[in-house]
């Protein structure tokens, strides 16, 4: 086996990253309301129309934002169990076919193709989450390269939608993280 990678500590949980999401939703939904004391001076002239325009505008980035975030923490989590799989050396069908992986394409291993696709060869039920993830993920890489274009994703994604793929995916595997 080649060096160990040297994991960071720096990932995050999902529901820390959803708590996070939380609180700027909280905070902006403050910050834009006639109430607020920073009203007066950001929004002079603003009506109670373009205030909650602007809201829903950011509201909606914010969506986004968290989204990816979720996405790139699903990404770390697959990420690292592939590496720990194969610096432990375990026994299992799915550690050895990670292995084998590992031989050929050592940190560079595909997420979809070569990780997604061992954990659908060798976990019962993996089939249906995996599609999921993999939908999930072509919204992510949408996000990653500056929206520029039109999508077609066959279903619109939001931060609850995206929280709810990543939680079932990260409960129903096995993962060493």
């Amino acid at each position: 086996m080649a060096d160990r990678v040297a994991f960071s500590g720096d990932n995050q949980s999902i529901s820390h990253i959803a708590l996070h999401h939380s609180d700027l939703e909280n905070a902006l939904r403050a910050y834009f309301s006639f109430t607020s004391a920073q009203v007066s001076m950001r929004f002079i002239g603003y009506s109670k129309s373009d205030l909650t325009t602007e809201l829903q505008e950011r509201l909606n980035e914010i969506e986004l934002s968290s989204s990816m975030a979720v996405l790139a923490a699903v990404e770390a989590s697959f990420r690292i169990d592939y590496l720990q799989r194969c610096q432990q050396r375990r026994k299992d069908p799915i550690s050895r076919a990670f292995r084998e992986i590992y031989g050929h394409k050592q940190t560079h291993a595909s997420l979809e193709d070569d990780i997604f696709g061992t954990w659908i060869d060798r976990f019962d039920g993996a089939r249906v989450i995996i599609g999921e993830l993999r939908g999930a993920f072509k919204f992510r890489h949408w996000l990653a390269h500056g929206r520029y274009w039109k999508p077609k994703f066959g279903r619109r994604y939001d931060f609850n939608d995206i929280y709810t793929i990543a939680d079932i995916a990260l409960k129903h595997f096995d993962l060493l993280v």
